[in-house]
Parts: structure tokens; C-alpha cells; sequence
């Protein structure tokens, strides 16, 4: 057997999640389809079953990549300033204008929230997953307090943040999509 043949499938494995973590975020769970996800990773709906028993295993799998590439985007940024600073530039780039406008490609929780509840177990526990590891990441910096305490303020900033930006995107007005991601930015800058 040619051993090209496994890293091939697990190629195109990854592209078809990549497709449907990007498709998620843009659609929602029920505005995706199997076909159109195909689709987008440039191959025929008949192959889809050769990479996932089920709709759900894929969409479980997106929602897996979608949770990922917000932490690892939010680990770059804290990497790219001193330890002290890096909640806030977390907070700033994750209430970015750009933010706002790349919900194909940015927090999954922030496009897909109100969705979750209605999704299947095992979507659900990956979304969940990387929930607690954007807490768990926003927990290690802060610098301030104690751990409970600490852990309860990284509990309500990425609340505060995941709001923010659902609301910021959900208004048609410039200037009040920028003040509510402002007030949640100042908020936690003054409190530090």
C-alpha cells in the first residue's frame, strides 16, 4: 500500500474541518450542510462518509477547530507582550474591530452561543472544552489575586468578553458596536 495514501486522507480529513469550522461560524450549526461543506474543501458529498459516521461527528470535530483557533489566537497574542500585559492585550484583540468582523474565522463561542444548547452531546462537550480552556488561559494571567478569586474574575471577563462581541456584531450601528466593546475594555482596565 503506498504510505502517501494515509497522510492524504488525513489531509483532506483536516480540510474538511477546517471548511466546516470556518462554515459554523459564518452559517451556524442548522445553516451548514454537508453538501455545501464539502463543497468548500473541494470534494464530492459522496466522500464524506469515508471521513465521518455522522453530521454530528463532523460538526463535533468543527466546533473542536473553531474552539481552538480562538484560544491559540489568544495564546499568540498574550505571547507577544510582557507576562503583566497580556490580559489586556488578550482583551484587546479579542474586542478588536477586526474581531468583530471576521466571524468566519474568529470565537466560535461568540457566532454559535445561543446555538449550543439545541446541539448534539458530543458537539456540545468539544465546544465546552474549549470554553474552559479560554477561562483557563484568561485564569494564568491574572496577575492580581488569589486563585479563587482570580478564577471567579477570569469566569466573568470571558463572559463579559464572549458578550461584548455578540452584541458588538448583532447591532447595525458603528458607533455603538464600538462602545460596547469599549465599556467591557475599560471596565477591566480599571479594575486592574
Amino acid at each position: 500500500m503506498n504510505k502517501t495514501a494515509p497522510r492524504s486522507k488525513a489531509a483532506t480529513h483536516d480540510r474538511i474541518v477546517d471548511a466546516a469550522a470556518r462554515a459554523i461560524r459564518r452559517s451556524g450549526y442548522h445553516g451548514t450542510g454537508v453538501a455545501d461543506i464539502m463543497k468548500a474543501a473541494g470534494l464530492t458529498h459522496g466522500g464524506f462518509y469515508a471521513h465521518f459516521p455522522s453530521r454530528d461527528a463532523m460538526l463535533a470535530e468543527a466546533a473542536d477547530r473553531a474552539g481552538s483557533d480562538a484560544v491559540v489566537l489568544m495564546e499568540r497574542v498574550a505571547a507577544t507582550v510582557p507576562p503583566q500585559q497580556a490580559l489586556q492585550a488578550m482583551m484587546r484583540a479579542y474586542l478588536s474591530d477586526t474581531h468583530v468582523k471576521s466571524i468566519e474565522t474568529g470565537c466560535a463561542t461568540a457566532a454559535l452561543g445561543s446555538e449550543m444548547p439545541r446541539q448534539a452531546p458530543e458537539v456540545r462537550r468539544a465546544a465546552t472544552r474549549r470554553i474552559k480552556e479560554m477561562i483557563d488561559l484568561v485564569f494564568r494571567h491574572m496577575n492580581d489575586q488569589a486563585p479563587p478569586a482570580a478564577y471567579e474574575r477570569a469566569l466573568v471577563a470571558v463572559s463579559t468578553m464572549v458578550g461584548a462581541l455578540v452584541l458588538a456584531r448583532a447591532v447595525d450601528d458603528a458607533g455603538l458596536s464600538e462602545a460596547l466593546r469599549d465599556a467591557a475594555l475599560n471596565h477591566f482596565i480599571q479594575a486592574a
